[in-house]
């Protein structure tokens, strides 16, 4: 089974950020590093509860830790319904917290 992954408004700011700061220093990696997320897509598609829970009060709120160098992105989805899933916000790894 193949869910439709949606991403929000707010995650395609962060993915913009994101690059826009990694590309002031290293464009080549900047571009390398959007490709790793959004390839990391592909897995959440087929396999979305094989992410870890981002809350233990809600099972359908999950992480995808995306590896990058040597340190790397997550991002925050939720599971809508057995056909679709929502990518709600990334953040590089070093970030305290989602913005």
């Amino acid at each position: 089974m193949s869910y439709r992954v949606r991403v929000s408004a707010a995650a395609q700011e962060n993915l913009e950020r994101l690059f826009e700061f990694l590309a002031a220093n290293d464009l080549p990696s900047a571009v390398r590093a959007r490709n790793a997320i959004e390839k990391a897509y592909e897995f959440v598609e087929t396999m979305p509860f094989a992410c870890r829970k981002a809350e233990e009060s809600n099972p359908f709120l999950r992480e995808l830790v995306i590896s990058f160098g040597t340190a790397g992105y997550v991002a925050l989805f939720e599971i809508e319904d057995d056909k679709t899933l929502t990518i709600l916000a990334i953040r590089h790894q070093r970030e305290e917290d989602f913005l």
